[in-house]
């Protein structure tokens, strides 16, 4: 009988056939000259929020598709990045590259801490525990004086666009680039963490807690460190955020829709596999920006129905996600020696 380790292994992982290396080159290349076709602020906008979301909900991944634990409350590490290097630049004057820097540290030692206690727990428990911990940690930055309490922060404006101070108030093309940047980073990075050891343990992990204790895996150190890796990949995207609108309050920073949201992308894709959150995003990022554009305000809840009704049908008919409608040939799988 194989241990779970074993099977870890020579579990059939997404391997990347030459057609489609060509076909992830060219659109690389693609979001490269993507501004050189000179599209509007909105397309720009779109592009912005897919990048961002597809490294959140790929954060997310990294939680419940390698080591089995459904967040609720992911979105506080969001909120934790922006405020970390809010605060940084508006009091201390710090450069938000090394607010980035501060929030991916604070969020990972945040998420080492609670998950000391927390990660013990497994399933809807766990699930439980990080939606109480999401919405405590939105009251405790209501009331904290010191980062604005309720109103929040306004990052004061730089007279023109600066690299260092991450505003450019002339085109939204140096925001696209800087979240490209991080979305390409973050996907190979977790290619390379899939494949790794750790990986391999994780989903060891994942597969059968008992006997992977059994055959000297730590499993509560595991759980841990994908808990810590998911906050770290996280927390980027809340500094991003907060310099590109330029106000952080806990109601938007820590609002529970983006833990949903990351959630649902992950599902709707695939939950397990590198690719999934990417075609989740794809799918719902659009839809709830032109609802939003065609329909004003919040898109008169036509984004939260549809969200809704793909959602029961990829449970009915994809349990494995949008990822599970490629075929064998397109996405071949090789298995690790």
């Amino acid at each position: 009988m194989k241990s779970p380790l074993d099977q870890a292994r020579r579990e059939p992982v997404w391997h990347i056939n030459n057609r489609i290396l060509l076909l992830l080159a060219a659109l690389t290349l693609f979001l490269l000259g993507f501004p050189l076709l000179d599209p509007s602020s909105f397309y720009l906008h779109l592009m912005i929020m897919v990048f961002m979301y597809a490294v959140m909900s790929q954060a997310w991944n990294v939680i419940a598709g390698l080591s089995g634990q459904i967040s609720l409350g992911h979105g506080m590490f969001f909120g934790i990045g922006a405020y970390a290097s809010s605060v940084l630049y508006v009091q201390y004057g710090v450069t938000p590259w090394i607010g980035i820097l501060v929030g991916m540290a604070v969020c990972s030692v945040i998420a080492v801490l609670i998950g000391i206690p927390m990660l013990r727990l497994s399933g809807h428990y766990f699930a439980i525990a990080t939606l109480l911990i999401g919405i405590g940690c939105q009251v405790v930055f209501q009331r904290w004086e010191f980062v604005g309490a309720a109103s929040g922060l306004w990052i004061p404006l730089t007279d023109e666009s600066s690299w260092p101070a991450l505003q450019f108030h002339d085109s939204k093309t140096p925001y696209y680039y800087v979240f490209l940047g991080f979305f390409l980073v973050t996907y190979l990075l977790v290619w390379r963490l899939v494949r790794s050891k750790i990986g391999f343990r994780l989903r060891a992990v994942r597969d059968d807690p008992q006997a992977a204790q059994s055959l000297g895996i730590n499993v509560a150190q595991y759980k841990i460190i994908a808990y810590a890796i998911s906050a770290m990949i996280m927390a980027p995207m809340g500094s991003l955020f907060a310099q590109y609108i330029l106000i952080v309050d806990p109601d938007r920073m820590f609002n529970l829709e983006i833990s949903i949201l990351v959630l649902l992308m992950a599902v709707l894709g695939g939950i397990g596999n590198i690719w999934g959150p990417l075609l989740g995003v794809a799918i719902l990022i659009p839809v709830s920006e032109f609802s939003r554009i065609y329909l004003g305000g919040t898109g008169g809840a036509v984004d939260q129905m549809f969200y809704g009704l793909i959602l029961m049908l990829i449970c009915v008919f994809r349990p494995a996600g949008l990822v599970s409608l490629f075929p064998k040939h397109v996405l071949e799988r090789k298995r690790q020696s």
